[in-house]
């Protein structure tokens, strides 16, 4: 195969194709991460988990980015949360050292997987919340000859999973008390699924009942391990579970482990609105999120007044709980001198998204072209990292500093 053949074989979307201008150098649509708001969030969500007498897990499977695992470790996280066994695997191969599996493991080929990183010398956690659970992991363990560290999970009615009261609690552990390969270690719980209601009352009422049940394990001698895990929270009530959390009595005699994934970038709604709400319950704290992550697209068609394609699609982009969000205009191609003064078009609203366009209500005399770029944003990022094999982390000029891979 030729060197252009290969080269054409091997591209991914969304990279380096003429220089490393994401504007005028890059295929588009491109994801773009800037790179002084991701370092600003990786330092600020560290500085609030240790303000708290927390570690933080943050939860991979937002970017499954090896490279921004390791930014967050040399930030100082504990560790990485992460779903499923496959993704633990690919967090360990890009270093990862110590890895909670925020989910029941079930299955032998995920069982295989995990106990090979045990055999690699991972550090390594999984909730249980059923005895039938409990058995078939004592099994496989116990026959591998190894020692599997579990987390009761702790859950809420008409949530996921986990434990719903102190009687399912107590059954359970006796179930692992049967079960030589199993090591009890602490408490785990998500209370994202909280809502109706005062959530901020039941939400606070979680986190002090997370605290209360390690607390009453720890006291009956059930728990193997001298300072127990007591572990949660989501990208949303953070600041509740670390409310919950900062007392004396934890600092000094537990491990409490924080859970955000989606910090890291943050996003232009969903958690930008969290994050205000986060500002308004506590008016002191110093600083806030900032979204890092952003889209990139060509205007591809003006077929009629009012509306504008952009060559833009659910494949490049997350589209729940809202559309793309539209952020600033490029004049690239009307005005190539004028790419670097971008124009704030935040009152152009997506309508619709298909696969590879979006559809943009415009005022009826915009000043765009087609070629132009529009930067977008997210709402959730979650959904957007998994578009992209790559994506490039950029300087406040959109010169690509580096690309990162993902490992969905």
């Amino acid at each position: 195969m030729s060197e252009p053949a290969k080269r054409m074989a091997a591209g991914d979307k969304g990279m380096p194709e003429m220089g490393r201008s994401l504007l005028d150098g890059v295929s588009l649509p491109a994801a773009a991460i800037f790179e002084a708001p991701l370092a600003h969030n990786l330092a600020w969500m560290q500085r609030f988990a240790e303000a708290h007498g927390a570690h933080l897990a943050p939860h991979g499977k937002t970017t499954m980015t090896p490279a921004l695992f390791r930014r967050q470790l040399e930030a100082g996280a504990w560790g990485i949360t992460l779903a499923t066994a496959p993704q633990c695997r690919a967090a360990f191969a890009g270093g990862v050292q110590r890895l909670l599996l925020a989910n029941q493991l079930i299955g032998e080929p995920n069982m295989a997987i995990v106990a090979e990183l045990i055999e690699a010398g991972t550090e390594f956690y999984c909730v249980v919340d059923g005895a039938d659970n409990v058995a078939a992991l004592g099994h496989y363990f116990g026959a591998r000859g190894q020692t599997l560290n579990v987390l009761i999970e702790l859950g809420v009615t008409g949530g996921r999973s986990g434990c719903r009261d102190a009687d399912q609690v107590e059954a359970l552990v006796a179930a692992i008390g049967e079960q030589p390969a199993l090591a009890l270690v602490g408490i785990e719980g998500y209370e994202g699924m909280i809502a109706g209601g005062d959530e901020v009352a039941a939400v606070r009422a979680y986190g002090e009942r997370l605290v209360d049940t390690v607390k009453s394990l720890r006291a009956s001698g059930v728990l193997e391990r001298e300072a127990p895990i007591v572990t949660a929270s989501g990208s949303k009530w953070f600041d509740l579970i670390a409310e919950a959390f900062d007392r004396s009595e934890l600092r000094e005699h537990y491990t409490p482990v924080l859970r955000p994934g989606c910090y890291v970038v943050h996003d232009h709604r969903l958690y930008a609105g969290a994050m205000a709400d986060v500002k308004a319950r506590h008016p002191q704290l110093e600083g806030e999120l900032k979204p890092a992550l952003e889209v990139f697209a060509h205007v591809q068609s003006l077929p009629e007044p009012g509306l504008a394609i952009v060559a833009l699609g659910k494949r490049d982009i997350g589209h729940e709980p809202d559309l793309p969000l539209a952020l600033r205009l490029y004049p690239l191609a009307s005005r190539p001198s004028a790419a670097e003064t971008p124009r704030d078009v935040g009152d152009w609203r997506t309508t619709h998204i298909m696969d590879q366009h979006v559809f943009l209500t415009i005022p009826r005399d915009a000043e765009v072209a087609v070629g132009d770029v529009i930067a977008f944003g997210t709402s959730h990022p979650c959904l957007t990292f998994d578009k992209w094999r790559r994506l490039c982390l950029v300087d406040a000029t959109l010169t690509v500093r580096e690309t990162l891979a993902t490992q969905f």
